[in-house]
């Protein structure tokens, strides 16, 4: 994408128990998209793994707004990741910070987008399970990864990589 109107992308992730098989997904506006599955995971590694995807496979998109109904995975990326990382990986409390690898992860999609001259990442909430139709259909991809998760497989699924596009004009 070379022009300036905004790319939105919704992202979801799922488990099934917390830790348990997780899924994570981000579904764009022009129903391209991408799943993944994790044997052992947990929601919030699934929420972390589906912005990090999005960020990444959109490295040439300006203007991404990226939409989430994870206020964990929004205040991670926009409030928390920088603090953590300069209380050497440490929380406000003192203790060590989670999933510090995928924060190490998404510190880098970040700053390489601001080495290329890139706009920082937009990111908007959206209430789950509300009828938002890219929201929905992240939560289904993102559910559906989950399942394939539980038969202890990690496995990625993308449109940009030969699945089908999928019709996004209205909910799952």
């Amino acid at each position: 994408m070379t022009d300036d109107r905004p790319y939105i992308v919704a992202t979801d992730g799922a488990c099934k128990g917390n830790p348990g098989p997780a899924g994570w997904a981000w579904v764009g506006e022009d129903g391209h998209w991408a799943a993944g599955s994790i044997p052992k995971g947990t929601n919030n590694i699934g929420e972390l793994l589906g912005l990090l995807r999005a960020i990444d496979d959109h490295r040439d998109v300006r203007n991404l707004v990226v939409q989430a109904d994870s206020k964990y995975a929004i205040d991670t990326y926009s409030s928390w990741m920088d603090g953590h990382r300069r209380r050497g990986w440490k929380t406000s409390s003192g203790s060590p910070t989670k999933n510090r690898e995928l924060l190490e992860q998404l510190i880098a999609a970040r700053d390489a987008r601001r080495a290329a001259g890139m706009p920082d990442v937009v990111l908007e909430h959206v209430r789950g399970h509300s009828g938002h139709v890219l929201n929905e259909w992240a939560d289904e991809r993102a559910v559906r990864a989950s399942t394939h998760a539980a038969k202890g497989v990690e496995s990625a699924w993308s449109s940009l990589s030969g699945q089908d596009r999928l019709d996004v004009s209205s909910a799952p």
